[in-house]
């Protein structure tokens, strides 16, 4: 994981615009938000899948970094005064912080259709069906269907909290797992993979996605701000509704194995090329940060 975070730092920064005197601070907010390093997880998940099949080179590393830029515009939105109001992420100041409001919903836009215009790119990839199912794909997976969905839930939830178990795990597949399923399709996509793998990977990114969602609610129980690299115990000030907040600690710790353990039975058609898979669904949940 830390190699592929490596790799990924690069290729981040070669294809974020370049910072140019005199210009406004736009280009200046996205190098910011997307190049503060973090686990990279969601790239990592392209770049294991695609390994399934046996694809590497640099379509997957494009893939995988305009994903994450998707990721990074989410927590640029996310941290915003209008939705979660943080003044901390992975460390440091949040954007709108570093910068201002505008600033940071504009980078976190640009971040957007940046990277759905590197999955278009025949430098992705030569094929432009396979490009057109990655553009559709992570399209899908941050819109209404999946991220954006999600999110408009929490809030809706944070006005009106009541919500129960099955509610917040529909809640948490769309605003988290939505971009973890499609990190597991990316793979399949660009391995050309018959339907029932790709089925396979999608359900254990979900089922991943949930176990990781859990985690981070217990870590910001638990968790320290220099661990964790953003303000712990916030959600039990706003009175989010999370799954340490209905279930209690134990009981949801309980339930980040059981969904981790799920994930890594959806691998079973595999064989040692998805080991890595197998990996990061135990890391999701015995991770301290």
């Amino acid at each position: 994981m830390a190699d592929t975070a490596e790799n990924i730092e690069q290729v981040l920064n070669s294809l974020l615009p370049e910072l140019r005197p005199g210009e406004p601070p736009v280009v200046a907010a996205m190098r910011y938000a997307t190049l503060a390093g973090g686990k990279r997880l969601r790239p990592f998940l392209v770049v294991s899948s695609a390994r399934v099949f046996g694809v590497t080179g640099p379509g997957v590393l494009r893939t995988a970094a305009a994903l994450e830029m998707v990721h990074c515009y989410s927590l640029i939105h996310d941290d915003l005064p209008a939705m979660d109001n943080d003044d901390l992420r992975r460390g440091r100041p949040t954007t709108h912080k570093a910068f201002d409001e505008a600033t940071a919903i504009l980078a976190g836009n640009a971040l957007l259709t940046l990277a759905l215009e590197i999955l278009g790119n025949a430098v992705t990839h030569p094929e432009s069906d396979v490009r057109i199912s990655l553009v559709t794909g992570l399209a899908r997976a941050a819109g209404v269907a999946g991220m954006i969905g999600g999110q408009a839930m929490d809030m809706a939830v944070h006005e009106t909290p009541v919500m129960d178990l099955d509610g917040l795990i529909r809640l948490q597949q769309l605003k988290t797992g939505a971009l973890f399923a499609f990190a597991g399709e990316a793979g399949a996509i660009l391995g050309k993979a018959a339907d029932d793998a790709r089925r396979a990977l999608i359900s254990y990114a979900y089922d991943m996605g949930v176990a990781f969602q859990i985690a981070d609610d217990l870590l910001d129980v638990r968790g320290e701000a220099k661990d964790i690299g953003k303000t712990p115990g916030k959600d039990a000030a706003s009175g989010k509704v999370t799954f340490v907040s209905l279930l209690g600690e134990g009981e949801a710790e309980v339930r980040a194995h059981e969904f981790s353990d799920r994930a890594i039975r959806h691998l079973d058609a595999f064989g040692p090329e998805a080991d890595a898979l197998r990996a990061v669904a135990r890391f999701a949940v015995e991770r301290r940060k």
